[in-house]
């Protein structure tokens, strides 16, 4: 307990980071995985081919991989950066590379969502004279966002679980990395270790109990 309460303020900042990480990525995520879905379901076969070429590699990438070609290969090797600063640069990477590889799990939640909407309503759609992306945009999506609510849930629930894996970019910050640098000065200390374990639950928990009572609200009978 005398090294939890030690180390306590590192370990808050560390995971004041991975809260950071997981707001600014969620938001990416959702943006990125609407993109992909629209181009998995487009009739233009070019734009499918692309879609599921993406998702099913990037989806089946273990994301320390994902991180690791983030910072080795954008970084280092073609020289994209976004800050000179270290630290930050390592955070914006983290957040390309987390945010990519969760916006697949979100394209195909949206798109089990996508195959729960009548298709008479995208055939009444094209009979009023919508386009693809229009009926996508105010009929279509609306309706599989409310379908999928708790698995999008389960989907951030798991992308804030990931961020401890931050350290493959060379994110130094967050609380794993923080944690198994507090265990290198002290030794294993089982206080640090629930503590983290608790700080992730309070965070986790909510979203899993929020998500499941707003999938109950917004649920359409059929």
């Amino acid at each position: 307990m005398d090294d939890l309460i030690k180390y306590a303020p590192d370990l808050l900042a560390g995971f004041l980071k991975n809260v950071q990480l997981s707001v600014i990525c969620a938001i990416l995520s959702l943006i990125f995985g609407t993109i992909l879905v629209a181009m998995r379901v487009s009739p233009t076969p070019v734009l499918r081919g692309a879609g599921a070429a993406y998702v099913n590699i990037v989806r089946n990438t273990p994301l320390t991989l994902v991180l690791a070609f983030s910072a080795l290969g954008l970084s280092d090797t073609l020289g994209v950066t976004f800050s000179e600063e270290p630290s930050t640069n390592s955070f914006w990477l983290v957040v390309l590379g987390l945010s990519l590889y969760t916006a697949t799990f979100v394209c195909e939640a949206l798109r089990s969502g996508i195959n729960t909407v009548p298709m008479g309503q995208a055939e009444a759609a094209r009979a009023i004279g919508l386009t693809f992306f229009q009926s996508l945009r105010m009929i279509i999506l609306p309706q599989a966002f409310r379908a999928v609510v708790a698995p999008l849930g389960s989907v951030i629930i798991a992308m804030i679980k990931n961020t401890t894996v931050a350290i493959a970019a060379g994110y130094l910050a967050e609380s794993a990395f923080v944690m198994r640098d507090t265990f290198d000065e002290t030794g294993v200390s089982i206080p640090i270790f629930v503590g983290i374990v608790i700080a992730f639950m309070i965070v986790t928990l909510p979203i899993g109990f929020f998500t499941g009572w707003l999938a109950n609200r917004l649920a359409v009978a059929r």
